[in-house]
């Protein structure tokens, strides 16, 4: 008889392992531009991997990080139910936070659109708009990553998906504090825009 305890705890692993590939190093390194941790600010997502000056490359790693919280959400509905949302996090946190990389992963900005969308397409095309729009309204990344995923559980709560604001709430929340160095740089002016040539 199988632990009734067993396909949860496999949803919640496959969730993580799913979101800790580390497609923007690994896309990186096949295109012959370096290790991503040494450029830029050292981050792992498609902002960095811009500052390489492979547009192409960035967009792949912005899909791919995206694809990933989608896939989460879908597997874990597929193996439970009320599986999505659990996956969905698990992706999340492995991509701010991969073993492979000694924790020290992503900020989670696509991963979370990735999510949010297969959880309800509503608030995903909200997400999109709100990061896409403080995106090239303000030229920081970072603002525009952090008004999408605040926008998010607002988003579920104005659907009537109340059952999903704590889970967007949540990783809201954890994005905001991966941002907190921005938050200060931001406070003193010193955050840079894309498109500035700064890492």
């Amino acid at each position: 008889m199988t632990p009734p305890w067993l396909l949860p705890a496999l949803v919640l692993i496959l969730g993580y392992l799913l979101g800790s590939i580390p497609f923007g190093i690994l896309l990186t390194r096949i295109g012959g531009a370096g290790d991503l941790r040494q450029i830029g600010s050292g981050n792992i997502g498609a902002t960095n991997v811009l500052r390489t000056g492979r547009k192409g490359l960035a967009a792949a790693t912005l899909l791919l990080d995206l694809l990933k919280g989608a896939a989460a959400v879908l597997i874990g509905a597929w193996l439970i139910d009320g599986g999505g949302p659990m996956a969905g996090a698990m992706a999340f946190i492995g991509h701010c936070y991969p073993v492979w990389l000694r924790f020290a992963g992503g900020k989670g900005v696509a991963t979370m659109m990735g999510v949010v969308s297969a959880l309800h397409w509503p608030a995903g095309i909200v997400f999109a708009a709100v990061w896409l729009g403080m995106l090239f309204g303000t030229r920081w990344s970072s603002v525009g990553g952090m008004s999408a995923a605040v926008s998010a559980p607002i988003a579920m709560w104005a659907f009537g998906r109340i059952d999903l604001v704590p889970v967007s709430l949540a990783m809201a929340l954890i994005l905001l504090w991966r941002h907190r160095e921005n938050i200060a740089r931001l406070a003193k002016g010193a955050e840079p825009k894309i498109g500035s040539g700064k890492g």
